[in-house]
């Protein structure tokens, strides 16, 4: 996966790493966060630091595999915030999920980081989910 991400970006480029992260009753009972998981492996060949408190998830959301994009949108919104304000002020920022199906997520994300001071999000995802024919 790093080897991809470099043929993209510059490593030198990025401040942070943020996974996606999980409701606490989610993590609960999945027992490990996927996009974690990929954050702290690219974080440990990149040397970017990988911060997996700042962006929290605070609304726990419904499985969002049988909704609409714009269903998504609604019930992802406002299922964010960010802990340390200071800690990401003017940073650029490699996001980082495991699967991008309508982006609906990573949105949500990127808003609520560059809305607390954050210079420039980009997204990193393991797989874009098709739709079936």
């Amino acid at each position: 996966m790093t080897e991809g991400l470099q043929r993209f970006w510059e490593f030198s480029s990025f401040d942070l790493l943020i996974p996606v992260p999980l409701h606490a009753r989610r993590l609960r009972e999945r027992g490990f966060n996927q996009a974690l998981l990929l954050a702290a492996e690219i974080s440990q060949k990149t040397g970017i630091p990988c911060e997996k408190r700042l962006l929290l998830k605070i609304k726990p959301t419904v499985p969002q595999i049988h909704l609409s994009g714009r269903e998504r949108e609604k019930e992802i919104k406002g299922a964010f915030r960010i802990a340390h304000e200071d800690r990401i002020q003017k940073k650029v920022i490699l996001l980082i999920d495991d699967v991008f199906t309508t982006g609906a997520t990573v949105n949500e994300c990127s808003k609520v980081l560059l809305a607390s001071g954050a210079q420039r999000v980009d997204v990193l995802t393991l797989a874009h989910a098709m739709k079936r024919i």
